[in-house]
């Protein structure tokens, strides 16, 4: 399986991860206080970071990976 992120979108309140592999990842915006607080602006700047499988977001100085969003690890 292929871990790696290919892209990210997030609504007014989801968190959702497009995967290498097709899989698709969802989580409630709530439980990265970071990302939930950002303007829409700052949230869609994003980059892929750490050998593909993390998301950067710069403007807000926030890093997830795809295994903390795999075992549904909200921020602490």
């Amino acid at each position: 399986m292929n871990e790696r992120v290919a892209d990210v979108q997030i609504t007014e309140d989801t968190l959702t991860v497009r995967l290498m592999d097709g899989r698709s990842i969802s989580a409630p915006l709530e439980w990265y206080p970071r990302l939930a607080h950002a303007s829409a602006k700052a949230r869609a700047v994003w980059e892929v970071a750490g050998g593909g499988y993390g998301i950067h977001w710069p403007e807000i100085d926030e890093d997830l990976s795809t295994e903390g969003l795999l075992r549904e690890t909200s921020a602490p």
